[in-house]
């Protein structure tokens, strides 16, 4: 099955960030073990320093890169503690996605509706409505939900992980580990760039 190309290039980001990226383009389901070859340089990563002389013009979105990296890297409780802090759309949105993955599917359902809107979504739809068609599930009745009317239905895709790890539709796991992903670049992409000041 053809993936569809990082949606930021890991040239954009500065090196320092770029040894904490996630490699590959699949993101785990559920919680998935830690790697604990991540954690010290996890702790030890401040924004601000990585991409000094710069400046952090938005701590909230730095520190919602944080709870994005702890969580890529299957510290939940880690990210948890960042995200449950960041009071806007995109510090509930990881909070959703942790949630998401620890299992409390219903938990991750209200985060995400509390959020509503989030300007990641039309990208985010685009992409997984072009993995959904290039999959061998494109008429499979739990992906069809996902990006109804080109637009992303996240509480859709929660039920669509639920289904995934319990396993209704355990069949459908590669597709939504390459949806999850992309949804991680994604957001990322969207908290350095208003972490850093970039258009």
């Amino acid at each position: 099955m053809n993936t569809p190309q990082s949606p930021e290039p890991e040239s954009t980001f500065v090196p320092t960030l770029r040894a904490l990226l996630p490699t590959g383009s699949e993101m785990e389901l559920a919680a998935g073990a830690p790697r604990k070859e991540m954690r010290a340089a996890l702790a030890a990563f401040d924004l601000a320093d990585a991409v000094a002389p710069r400046r952090v013009v938005d701590r909230d979105m730095a520190e919602a890169c944080k709870a994005g990296l702890w969580l890529a890297h299957n510290y939940l409780d880690e990210s948890h503690r960042i995200s449950q802090k960041i009071d806007t759309p995109t510090g509930s949105f990881w909070h959703a996605i942790m949630h998401r993955r620890e299992g409390d599917y219903s938990n991750a359902g209200y985060w995400f509706r509390r959020l509503g809107e989030h300007p990641v979504y039309s990208s985010l739809a685009l992409m997984a409505d072009q993995l959904v068609r290039k999959s061998a599930w494109a008429d499979h009745k739990a992906v069809y939900c996902l990006v109804r009317g080109k637009k992303w239905d996240a509480v859709a895709f929660v039920d669509l992980v639920q289904s995934i790890v319990q396993g209704p539709a355990a069949e459908l796991a590669p597709l939504g580990r390459q949806i999850a992903w992309c949804e991680w670049m994604m957001l990322f992409r969207f908290c350095y760039r208003g972490a850093v000041g970039d258009e």
